[in-house]
């Protein structure tokens, strides 16, 4: 499993020499991303190092599993009363249904919100710092870390796990 750290440097250029020195020392290509201000992301920050990631995928999950579980309430409270008739079937309609709904709905939601690194650092974002994030596996992680901060990058106080890269 991948770990993300994410690093602070002043400008462009040196998030640009802190890449090259990940890259260097084994990590993939997709692996490594920059968050800046939007005007400094727009002007010098090429589109396949842009982390655009938003909170849309944890949200999908989260709105399946809360509006499935609505719905399997609901189907079964509706089989307990029996003029309505409510098979078990029906109950596996209704909780199909709330699952769907619930994704829907939190996905609209989720696609609005930025991710983590952006939420967690937005103090070092608008102060026009360019943020490298790097998602690796050991032993990349360990030798990526070292030639990052060999190029002044400051290290910021994120670890977390990135199944999803």
């Amino acid at each position: 499993m991948k770990t993300r750290h994410v690093y602070s440097t002043l400008h462009v250029e040196d998030a640009q020499r802190a890449l090259q020195a990940a890259r260097d020392s084994g990590v993939d290509n997709d692996d490594l991303s920059l968050i800046a201000r939007s005007d400094i992301e727009l002007q010098d920050i090429p589109d396949d190092r842009k982390e655009a990631k938003t909170d849309f995928l944890p949200a999908i999950a989260r709105g399946a599993a809360g509006g499935g579980a609505a719905g399997l309430l609901g189907g079964l409270i509706a089989v307990a009363i029996p003029p309505l008739g409510i098979t078990l079937a029906g109950v596996a309609v209704t909780t199909l249904a709330g699952a769907l709904v619930g994704s829907w709905s939190s996905a609209l939601v989720g696609a609005s919100v930025p991710d983590p690194v952006r939420r967690r650092f937005e103090d070092e974002i608008a102060a026009g710092r360019v943020l490298l994030v790097l998602d690796a596996e050991e032993p990349e992680l360990s030798r990526a870390d070292h030639a990052i901060l060999a190029t002044g990058a400051v290290p910021l106080p994120y670890e977390a796990t990135s199944a999803a890269t």
